[in-house]
Order: C-alpha cells, then sequence, then structure tokens
C-alpha cells in the first residue's frame, strides 16, 4: 500500500475518531440533570469536595428544570452546535486537501477552549479543578487535529 492510501486511511480514522467525540461531548448536554444524578449515585466519597459541587449542580439545574425549564433550551442547542460542527468535518472527509481549513478552525477552537474555561470559569464560579478538565477538551482535541493537519500538508505537497 503506497504512502498516499495509508496518508488518506489515517486521516479519515483521526477525523471519524474526533466527529464521534464531539457528537457525544454535545449528546452529554440533552440529559445534564439525568446524568448529574447518575454520577452523584455512584460517587464513593460522598464528603468529598468534589460530591459536595456535583450536588450543588445537581440541586441548580433540578431546580431551575423545574421553575424554567426553558432555560435549558440553551444546553439543547448547545448539543446541536456541537453535532453541526462535526458535520463541518464531513468535507475534511471528502477532501482532506481542499477542506484543510476545517481542521485549522477547529484546532483554532480548541485553543480558545482554554481562554474561555479559564476567564468565565471563575466568573460562574466553577472549581479550578473543573477549569481543568474544561481545558483538557481543548489539549485532547487538538492533538488528532494536529496529526491529520501534518499528514494533510503531507497529502497536498504530493
Amino acid at each position: 500500500m503506497n504512502n498516499d492510501v495509508k496518508n488518506r486511511r489515517s486521516i479519515r480514522r483521526w477525523i471519524i475518531f474526533f466527529m464521534i467525540a464531539l457528537v457525544l461531548s454535545g449528546a452529554t448536554a440533552f440529559p445534564l440533570e439525568t446524568e448529574l444524578e447518575w454520577v452523584r449515585s455512584w460517587w464513593p466519597d460522598k464528603n468529598a469536595g468534589f460530591y459536595y459541587w456535583l450536588t450543588i449542580c445537581y440541586e441548580a439545574i433540578s431546580s431551575t428544570n423545574k421553575q424554567y425549564p426553558i432555560l435549558a433550551y440553551g444546553y439543547d442547542w448547545m448539543a446541536f452546535a456541537h453535532i453541526v460542527i462535526a458535520i463541518s468535518f464531513i468535507g475534511p472527509l471528502r477532501d482532506p486537501v481542499r477542506n484543510i481549513w476545517v481542521i485549522e478552525f477547529g484546532m483554532i477552537a480548541c485553543v480558545l477552549v482554554i481562554p474561555l474555561a479559564l476567564i468565565a470559569g471563575p466568573v460562574r464560579e466553577i472549581p479550578v479543578f473543573w477549569r481543568m478538565i474544561d481545558c483538557s477538551f481543548g489539549v485532547f482535541g487538538i492533538v488528532p487535529l494536529m496529526i491529520v493537519h501534518r499528514k494533510i500538508k503531507q497529502l497536498g505537497a504530493q
């Protein structure tokens, strides 16, 4: 198998992986109240600071959903945006060289996750450890995109 075919297969696998991860991370916004209750139910240390924070989050989401269910619509739109962004990666699946800009867009978005988490996190009183988890989405998200970007550049040079 020649290098061009291997590169295309690798690019395709990484993009599909990234798309699936993006859809899954967005889809978790739909059942947020249920997910928080589930995590709280199996969390081993009920005295831990993290459990306390989960409980505050659960109570906030639960009471908001009861009194103002319209606000959950924002989570629905966030989940939808993840799905739509994932769909945009179909372009590089079809023609990676021509659509490298989508990969670059994704890389920029991954970088921007970090300042958002570090600026908005304290304003919204998000604990530091959770801000680091949010930052990790940008760090881990950019890795497959950098691999794909490098491979697309190699393809384009051939």
